[in-house]
């Protein structure tokens, strides 16, 4: 059995990486053409459409589309083993079934590890290298000039309300900053505008003016033209935006989760997905292969193309279940966890309904 084994693992891992690499190419095609004029118009070197962005659009590529390949592979090289009576050979040999995905499963397992090291550890540093390209020479790409109406919690007790930031000039106006203690207002301070200085971390106000409040009658309000500040603010919270998201760490995920739920910053559930997807759409490997395999171990009528096509129907299927089910986070109706995760739970029960009808 354990050439067998060898003989389903390596043909499992060949096939596939041969459709990626085919599929890849042809997807480079493709998005050369749709990005030329950009590239053109604005003169981008050679050098960094290559280094900084197709070298890092590629393992972005693969990880987001992996289990669908994973799928394609299994049900086109299974399809065909089946057309040469290889499956019935298997069998015939007082191999059971269960034995028979135990080289399926391991190698499904390996891919899944892959995705899963890629997602946490590679993915986000080439997704920094490649949304910076995007901004910089791709239409479409760049963030608003103006973010209007933000109000964030920065500390305990503490909050910060900006009528509109620029992103031309890195300035906040109407700003303010309220210190609240029990549900009480001890402290206001409000200016026409604020400043980002990078030399020390902090912002320069102009005309502001601070009231303090008491519990007696008299309230103490102190005013002036010019004023420098330090608070748990800065100018990056200002550019935060869902694209963020695909370039942080596994650790800086976490840190920006806790920060924008401590907020109440609505941009949370940009990362919160993220989070989720990273863990979740690894495991689809392992699910798509066990469907894979039920549906293409037995002879049919129409061969190869049929088994592809219901393959290849019931894979989208389960993409399109994954992007659907992340409109559950954006209207709040289930936690991000949960959203990402349905997906799997139902097409495993899926597939061991199909495992369980090609076994017999």
């Amino acid at each position: 059995m354990k050439k067998i084994d060898l003989y389903i693992s390596k043909r499992f891992l060949v096939t596939f990486f041969v459709a990626l690499l085919l599929i890849i190419g042809i997807v480079i095609i493709f998005d050369i053409s749709e990005k030329i004029d950009d590239f053109s118009g604005k003169h981008v070197p050679l050098q960094e459409i290559i280094f900084d962005y197709y070298i890092n659009f590629v393992p972005y590529f693969i990880n987001m589309f992996s289990s669908l390949f994973v799928f394609i592979t299994v049900i086109f090289f299974t399809s065909r083993m089946a057309a040469n009576s290889e499956i019935i050979a298997i069998l015939s040999g007082g191999v059971s079934y269960h034995r028979m995905m135990v080289p399926y499963i391991a190698t499904s397992i390996l891919i899944a590890l892959l995705s899963l090291g890629l997602n946490l550890y590679v993915i986000p540093q080439a997704n920094a290298k490649r949304v910076e390209f995007e901004v910089k020479y791709i239409r479409h790409s760049h963030v608003k000039d103006k973010r209007r109406e933000i109000h964030y919690q920065i500390a305990p007790g503490q909050y910060v309300y900006v009528d509109n930031f620029s992103t031309w000039n890195n300035t906040a106006y109407r700003f303010t900053l309220e210190d609240i203690d029990g549900g009480r207002l001890k402290r206001k301070l409000t200016a026409d505008s604020a400043v980002w200085d990078s030399t020390f971390g902090g912002w320069h106000l102009r005309n502001w003016f601070i009231r303090e409040y008491s519990e007696g009658l008299e309230d103490r309000i102190i005013s002036g033209e010019k004023k420098d500040t330090v608070i748990a603010l800065t100018v990056t919270d200002f550019y935060e935006n869902n694209r963020t998201v695909e370039k942080l760490s596994g650790r800086q995920l976490n840190q920006l989760i806790d920060k924008q739920k401590m907020r109440g910053d609505a941009n949370v559930m940009y990362a919160e997905i993220e989070k989720h997807t990273r863990t979740s759409m690894p495991f689809s490997c392992i699910i798509l292969t066990i469907m894979g395999v039920s549906l293409s171990s037995r002879k049919r009528r129409g061969g190869t193309g049929w088994n592809l096509a219901i393959g290849i129907g019931l894979a989208f299927s389960y993409i399109l279940f994954q992007r659907f089910s992340q409109m559950f986070v954006f209207t709040g109706a289930l936690p991000a966890w949960l959203a990402l995760w349905i997906p799997n739970m139902l097409y495993t029960i899926i597939a061991a309904v199909l495992y369980d009808r090609a076994r017999r």
